[in-house]
């Protein structure tokens, strides 16, 4: 029998069906009988496998090269393009003692970590050195509103500066809300600000997680994101600065998914991003207290996912923002430059994170851990480095190198490769390297765990077709 020139191919068994992939993005999930076809090259060119494999890219004979070179350039655009995201940290004083806080030891003094504006005006410039045309300004603390003064401040001077630069600029806040007022909410509409608050859930959940000393958290988060809710809809908000939330699990968080969910859905929020925790800085510390098992949140994320889906079916679109992430580069082809799941990942290269006192990081990742006194991943301060000295420097090198899974043995044959990334932070605190052992690591069964519950939901069509749907 001919040979069938099948072009190298990666798998994944999942229940008693395989997802194979090919480096260009292309992928199939196919039956075990097909499957043992294939491994022995074993099927003609009459056969239905043989029409799927042709068609997405699996034999040489039928490669087309122009066209996949394009495919793979939509999934990896963002590799050359320079750092957008640029986080500023204007202070680190925070009126929250939220038991997972990985930034802050909240028995540590917070005298002089408020940036200065001289900091923020130099910070700024830097960002601005970025070759990318995409810029987005990020201030966050701590409680960023603690700061207020400087931030109003950085904005206005972002955006004068702009006019002689002309990025395209995005400007968020991110804060707990708790010193929200009027006054605030109006400059930030105003200036056309996207705020992104913390929220965890129902009042139960969130209260447990996200401690405030000076009252009800959940209370005073639910009203302002209110507040701007009402705003956008007297057409008060431009699209881009609708208000957003993101939640993080804690073992609180585990059996309570449908609520969790509900919480967002009933606020009126078009979707929810599911994020686990990460044992990073202080989150390490106290991780026997509020962490769990990567099986646990696999357990929880499915339950809640299954649950999107109800809702998805019955009510209309509510967006699963981890799964959106993973399924834009699986369905649509399309890098959403989620920077954790970049190979090699945005560290430095997708973004760069200020410190109040002008010290930069590969990513927020990198400072947390420097607050805790381990700096291996500064790559400078604003006021003696340049951009070219950040790019340069021996921790963005690292980064770069640790976390580009052609360098990851078990990554290299993994079937999720071209839609996959590693966080070399993550590594480091759990495995006190960069690269780690993907073979032991939580990060890999983490993700792994979440594509496989994926690629479960696309054998359904009723599902794939909601999946669809949430990019239309």
């Amino acid at each position: 029998m001919k040979k069938n020139n099948l072009c190298n191919f990666n798998f994944e068994k999942i229940g008693e069906k395989y997802f194979i992939s090919n480096d260009f993005g292309n992928w199939l999930i196919i039956n075990s009988a097909d499957f043992n076809k294939i491994s022995k090259d074993d099927f003609s060119e009459k056969s239905e496998i043989y029409q799927s494999l042709k068609k997405e890219g699996f034999l040489r004979d039928y490669l087309d090269f122009d066209g996949l070179s394009y495919q793979l350039g939509k999934l990896m655009p963002l590799a050359h393009s320079g750092p957008s995201l640029h986080i500023m940290v204007v202070t680190l004083k925070c009126n929250h003692a939220c038991i997972y806080c990985r930034a802050i030891n909240h028995q540590a003094g917070f005298s002089n970590t408020n940036m200065s504006f001289k900091t923020v005006q130099e910070s700024i410039n830097m960002a601005f050195e970025s070759p990318n045309p995409n810029i987005t300004l990020e201030f966050q603390g701590g409680e960023a509103l603690i700061n207020w003064a400087i931030v109003k401040k950085a904005v206005k001077y972002a955006k004068a500066k702009n006019k002689k630069v002309r990025k395209n600029l995005i400007i968020s806040l991110v804060s707990n809300l708790s010193l929200m007022d009027n006054e605030k909410l109006k400059f930030l509409s105003d200036e056309n600000i996207s705020v992104c608050a913390s929220l965890d859930g129902p009042g139960f959940v969130h209260n447990k997680n996200r401690v405030y000393l000076g009252g009800n958290s959940y209370d005073l988060t639910v009203k302002w994101l209110k507040k701007f809710f009402k705003k956008a809809g007297s057409g008060g908000l431009k699209k881009d600065s609708l208000p957003s939330a993101l939640m993080t699990t804690t073992k609180y968080s585990l059996s309570h998914s449908k609520k969790i969910v509900d919480e967002y859905c009933n606020l009126g929020f078009g979707g929810i991003f599911l994020r686990p925790l990460s044992p990073i800085g202080y989150a390490k510390e106290v991780w026997g207290e509020i962490g769990y098992t990567v099986e646990e949140y696999l357990c929880f994320y499915e339950k809640a996912l299954d649950y999107i889906l109800k809702i998805n079916k019955n009510k209309g679109k509510f967006i699963e923002r981890t799964a959106a992430i993973i399924l834009r580069k699986i369905l649509k082809k399309e890098d959403p430059n989620y920077l954790d799941l970049r190979s090699p990942c945005g560290a430095s290269v997708g973004q760069m994170a200020y410190n109040y006192n002008g010290d930069i990081y590969t990513c927020d990742e990198g400072r947390m851990i420097a607050a805790k006194g381990d700096i291996s991943f500064r790559i400078g301060n604003v006021k003696e480095s340049s951009y070219k000295d950040l790019i340069a420097s021996d921790a963005s090198k690292i980064c770069l190198m640790s976390s580009c899974l052609e360098n990851q043995v078990k990554c290299f044959r993994c079937a999720f490769k071209p839609f996959c990334g590693v966080c070399p932070v993550h590594n480091y605190e759990t495995q006190d390297s960069p690269w780690g052992n993907m073979a032991d690591s939580d990060w890999c069964r983490m993700q792994k765990g979440i594509f496989k519950i994926i690629a479960r939901k696309l054998q359904k069509k009723e599902f794939k077709k909601i999946f669809e749907s949430w990019f239309e």
